[in-house]
C-alpha cells in the first residue's frame, strides 16, 4: 500500500491522480480468526489498529452491518476535548487528547485535526460555579482549562454576542485552547488503511445476527449475514445498537439509546475561529474547512433507533444560535441529521470485561465518543489483548453499576442529557 508523502502526491498529480490504488482490501471473511470487533466505526478500526501495531494480534476482523465510518462516526459534530470534571473521565479523555495531537503522523493521513479552542459559555451564576469547578479541578489534574470573563470571551470568538438583551447573557466562559476539531470521515479511514496494511480483514455489509458460546459459556463466535465466523476473542464497539448485540449473547446491558440531531448551513468563508458550546442551552457551533456552520444540538427526549430526530430539538438548537451569534440569523441550513447515541445511566463509557468469558464491550459514550476515538481504541485494544483493563479504563467497568461506584457525568456537567 502507497505510504503518502509530497513526492508521492506530486508524481501522482503529472498523470491527473489517475493510478491510486484502494485504500483498504475488501475481503471475504475467513471461517475463523483470533478477534472480531462489531462495528467499524471509528472506535472499533481504532481498536483493531493498536491490536496491531503495539499488541501483535493480526489475525483480526471487523465486521460492519453497512459501510465503514458510516454510522455515529460519521455523524457527529467532530469535537475534541478534554475538560471533564472526574479524576477518571480526566484521564480517559486527556490520555485521546495526547494521542490526537500526532495522530495524523501515526496513521500517515492527514485526520485534520485544528487546535482551534472549545469554549463553553455560562450564563446563570450556577454555570459560573460549575465551570470554574471544573477549570481548577482540570489543573489539578494536568488538563488545561482556563477561565474567561465575557469580555474575554468576545475577544477570543468576535462573532459572540454578550448583550444583556438576550434570554441567556453570557457571564463568561471556560476555555480548553488544545481542544478544537477533527474530520470524522479522515479519522476512520486513516484507522482502516492502517489496520488493513497490518493484515485486518475489514468486512463491510456483514451484519451480525447472533454470537455463539461454547458450553462453557465462552464465546466460539458470531452467526453473520454471511455465515458463522469463529472467534476466540469477540470485542463489541455498537454504539447505539450495543444493547442489541449484546443481547444475542445474553447480557443486558444498562443503556438507552437515543437520537442525537446536527445541522450544517450553506458554506460562506472564514468567519468563525473556534468551537462555542452552551449548556444551558444546549447548542454548539463551529465552521468546517468547506465553511459550512456545524451545529449540534441535545439528545432528543424519547427513546428510540431513529435517526431522525423531532423538529423542535433543532428549532430549539437554531434559535439558541441566532440569540448568541446574530450575524448568522440569515444563513440557510444545508443539512440536518440524526445519529443514535448509547447513553449510561450516569453518562459515562463502558470499557471492558462482560460475564462471558472472551466478550468485551466498548459502549455507553453519549454524546462524546469522537473526542475519545483514539483513546478509547487504545485501552479497549489493551484489554482484549492482555484480558485486563488497561490502567485509564479500569474504573469504566460494568460492574460499577452493581457496586454504585459510578462516574456521574451527568451531574457534574449540568447538560440538560
Amino acid at each position: 500500500m502507497t505510504r503518502f508523502s509530497f513526492w508521492d502526491l506530486a508524481l501522482k498529480a503529472l498523470n491527473g491522480h489517475q493510478d491510486w490504488g484502494h485504500q483498504w482490501r475488501k475481503p471475504d471473511p475467513k471461517p475463523e480468526y483470533d478477534v472480531i470487533i462489531i462495528g467499524a466505526g471509528g472506535h472499533g478500526l481504532a481498536t483493531a489498529y493498536y491490536l496491531a501495531t503495539e499488541h501483535g494480534i493480526t489475525n483480526i476482523a471487523v465486521l460492519e452491518k453497512g459501510w465503514l465510518g458510516g454510522g455515529n462516526t460519521g455523524r457527529n459534530t467532530t469535537i475534541v476535548r478534554s475538560n471533564y470534571l472526574w479524576e477518571e473521565s480526566e484521564a480517559l479523555y486527556d490520555h485521546a487528547m495526547d494521542l490526537w495531537q500526532d495522530l495524523s503522523q501515526e496513521l500517515n493521513y492527514n485526520v485534520m485535526y485544528s487546535a482551534r479552542g472549545v469554549m463553553m459559555l455560562a450564563h446563570t451564576v450556577h454555570d459560573i460555579q460549575v465551570f470554574k469547578r471544573h477549570v481548577h479541578a482540570n489543573r489539578l489534574a494536568g488538563v488545561q482549562n482556563e477561565w474567561l470573563s465575557a469580555e474575554e470571551a468576545k475577544e477570543f470568538c468576535p462573532p459572540l454576542n454578550i448583550g444583556r438583551n438576550i434570554r441567556y447573557p453570557v457571564l463568561g466562559a471556560a476555555l480548553q485552547r488544545k481542544g478544537g476539531v477533527a474530520r470524522h470521515d479522515a479519522v476512520a479511514w486513516g484507522y482502516a488503511r492502517g489496520a488493513d496494511r497490518r493484515g485486518v480483514d475489514i468486512i463491510q455489509n456483514c451484519a451480525v445476527t447472533g454470537i455463539r458460546r461454547h458450553p462453557d459459556g465462552s464465546v466460539a463466535g458470531v452467526e453473520t449475514s454471511r455465515g458463522f465466523i469463529g472467534a476466540k476473542k469477540v470485542g463489541v464497539v455498537a454504539a447505539g445498537h450495543t444493547s442489541v448485540v449484546m443481547d444475542m449473547a445474553g447480557v443486558r446491558m444498562p443503556l438507552e439509546s437515543n437520537p442525537l440531531q446536527a445541522l450544517v448551513s450553506e458554506p460562506v468563508k472564514p468567519c468563525f475561529p473556534c468551537v462555542v458550546m452552551s449548556n444551558t442551552v444546549h447548542a454548539y457551533i463551529s465552521q468546517s474547512d468547506k465553511g459550512e456552520l456545524v451545529i449540534g444540538a441535545g439528545t432528543d427526549q424519547y427513546v428510540s433507533y431513529s435517526q431522525t430526530g423531532g423538529l423542535q430539538i433543532t428549532t430549539h438548537t437554531v434559535d439558541a444560535i441566532c440569540e448568541l451569534f446574530p450575524m448568522f440569523r440569515r444563513m440557510r441550513m444545508l443539512r440536518n441529521w440524526g445519529g443514535i447515541v448509547d447513553v449510561t445511566p450516569d453518562r459515562s463509557p463502558i470499557i471492558g470485561k462482560t460475564p462471558v468469558p472472551g466478550l468485551y464491550v466498548n459502549c455507553g459514550w453519549g454524546t462524546g465518543g469522537f473526542k475519545a476515538t483514539p483513546g478509547s481504541g487504545h485501552v479497549f485494544a489493551h484489554t482484549i489483548a492482555r484480558d485486563e483493563p488497561h490502567p485509564v479504563n479500569a474504573p469504566f467497568t460494568l460492574d460499577r453499576f452493581r457496586t454504585g461506584r459510578l462516574i456521574d457525568e451527568a451531574a457534574a456537567a449540568a447538560v440538560a442529557h
